[in-house]
């Protein structure tokens, strides 16, 4: 219907000689200026130098004449504004085009025909996997959907540091520590790797010198060729990372389809940076390799420090190169935290001077932090929150809440709590700017009645259980007739394509979160009001709004990357 209203508003400006604009269509704050409301008139009138009032009279006569009145109601205000409200056969339309679109309900060709390769999470083995990572996988999850709902072919991404210093500490640390046996526990394991990494940072920092230097030697040996002692330790704690790490991408919903490792790209941005210090773009300091970003209005970084082992800025340059290779996409996005927006403003533009075509498709997303009361994570000192203790933790919670639930058999009920407890979390994390810091609070995370995940979860199993009962009942979803009286949750589902065409735009899922919020608070008080199932010649209706309002919630939770249970 909005596209609709936009080609007829731009065939009007055509027929009435107007210049053409860019204008909105946009749903108004208040719910009496109708279903959607347009600037057309002020953005003509600022042209043309004529009153605002004027043309939007002369804009709405000409509607008339287009017969959109027939789809919509249409009106002027104060100082210019076309008011849009959708007529009653207009709303019954669309309720049936939701019933027939069902999981296709919203998607739309925004992105087709583009590949877009979406980096995220990004996990560094030989490190706790932490709440932080959280925050990176939900938003990186939530985009890749909406990009994929929206027509682009997406590829997921997963770019993790299994060299660098960070790994060096570690098996430094575990050099005289006897090694977990293989056949320990995954999460002992990771126990095990986590604690050396702290020490080795620990040594490293606070330490001898000997430890210092000692770490550095190893650090270079495995980049370079190292013992088979060493190996054997560098071999160890990778895979039981990744082993780790690939255990907890299906729990939360994910799951990547290209993994990139700073073992492979390490060289291709060595030899891009040698390269190009010949050709000026870098530049010799005090032993090490930099790009001064002072020119460009960043700062200047180094890429190949004194020793001459690529920073993770030469890295992240031989990552752009291979993606290029190895994918070719036509956008690529990468999600990391807010810290190192200013570090990527260097890297990006050290690219520009080398490939400015892979500079000008990658696109940088950055995101707050999951903080915790103490303040900032760090897995340094050891002041961190598993990712998966979290989880088992809200997942115990909402068993706890979940007592009463209809669900008999155990299995089933524990699955449903594993997906409420993902819901609390990310929806956490996603209903807000993607930009802010967030505190999680378990509580209000994974309430039934507010602005929370498990609220939708529950709005859409209680919808699917009315459908279960008109179903036992021989009643259908779909209603032939519709009743003169229009409900109100009728005009919210008209709008859920426009919410993700905006999620799109912005690269911001609050919007989604806001709307399904409002969407499952009127289907409450929908319930609330009326009896759905019953003998009624408006059951049918009533019965089919439903069907629609729990199919736009299950594709709205689905773009969250939240399962939707049909039981709770």
């Amino acid at each position: 219907m909005r596209a609709l209203l936009e080609r007829k508003l731009a065939e009007v400006l055509e027929a009435l000689g107007l210049p053409s604009v860019a204008f909105s269509l946009a749903r108004p704050r208040l719910p009496e200026h109708g279903d959607w409301a347009s600037n057309i008139a002020l953005a003509v009138a600022q042209a043309v130098g004529k009153p605002p009032m004027e043309i939007a009279e002369a804009i709405v006569k000409m509607l008339e004449k287009l017969d959109v009145m027939r789809a919509a109601r249409v009106s002027v205000a104060s100082p210019g504004f076309i008011n849009f409200k959708i007529s009653r056969e207009a709303l019954a339309e669309e309720m049936h085009t939701i019933i027939k679109e069902g999981e296709a309900y919203g998607r739309n060709a925004a992105r087709a025909g583009t590949r877009v390769l979406i980096e995220y999470t990004d996990p560094n083995p030989f490190k706790e996997f932490h709440i932080g990572h959280l925050m990176s996988n939900a938003i990186g999850e939530t985009l890749s959907r909406i990009c994929e709902f929206s027509g682009a072919e997406i590829v997921r991404a997963n770019y993790q540091g299994d060299v660098g210093l960070h790994v060096a500490k570690a098996v430094w640390a575990a050099q005289n520590e006897t090694l977990p046996d293989k056949a320990a526990a995954l999460r002992e394991r990771m126990v095990f790797w986590g604690k050396m990494y702290q020490e080795g940072n620990r040594a490293y920092e606070e330490g001898a010198a000997t430890d210092k230097t000692a770490i550095e030697n190893i650090n270079r040996e495995i980049y370079e060729g190292c013992s088979p002692h060493v190996r054997e330790l560098y071999e160890r704690g990778r895979a039981d990372s990744l082993e780790y790490f690939a255990k907890i991408y299906p729990r939360l919903g994910t799951r990547f389809d290209e993994y990139f490792f700073e073992s492979e790209t390490w060289q291709k941005g060595k030899a891009l940076v040698e390269e190009y210090l010949v050709k000026g773009v870098f530049e010799q300091s005090e032993g090490a390799v930099v790009f001064r970003g002072e020119p460009y209005g960043l700062h200047t970084r180094v890429f190949l420090s004194t020793s001459g082992l690529p920073t993770y800025e030469a890295k992240d340059l031989g990552l752009m190169l291979t993606k290029e290779e190895r994918l070719h996409p036509d956008r690529s996005l990468v999600v990391t935290g807010n810290e190192v927006r200013e570090y990527f403003k260097v890297v990006r533009e050290a690219m520009r001077q080398i490939r400015p075509e892979l500079a000008g498709k990658t696109e940088h997303i950055t995101h707050g932090m999951l903080r915790l009361k103490s303040g900032k994570m760090s897995s340094r000192t050891g002041n961190v929150i598993a990712a998966e203790a979290l989880l088992d933790e809200v997942k115990t919670l909402a068993e706890k809440k979940m007592k009463e639930s209809g669900i008999v058999a155990e299995a089933e009920r524990r699955t449903v709590a594993y997906d409420v407890a993902v819901a609390a979390i990310k929806y956490s994390i996603l209903r807000q700017s993607i930009g802010k810091d967030i505190i999680f609070d378990p509580d209000s995370s994974l309430s039934f009645e507010g602005d929370s995940g498990p609220y939708l979860q529950y709005t859409y199993a209680r919808a699917c259980s009315v459908l279960r009962k008109a179903h036992a009942a021989g009643l259908d979803v779909s209603a032939e007739h519709f009743p003169v009286r229009v409900y109100p949750l009728e005009r919210e589902l008209i709008h859920f394509p426009d919410v993700v065409s905006a999620a799109l735009a912005e690269y911001a899922p609050q919007h989604l979160c806001t709307f399904l919020s409002g969407l499952a608070q009127a289907f409450n008080h929908f319930y609330a009001a009326e009896r759905i199932v019953d003998s009624g010649t408006e059951a049918p209706w009533r019965i089919m709004m439903t069907a629609a309002v729990a199919a736009t919630l299950k594709n709205g939770l689905w773009l969250l990357g939240i399962r939707a249970p049909e039981r709770m």
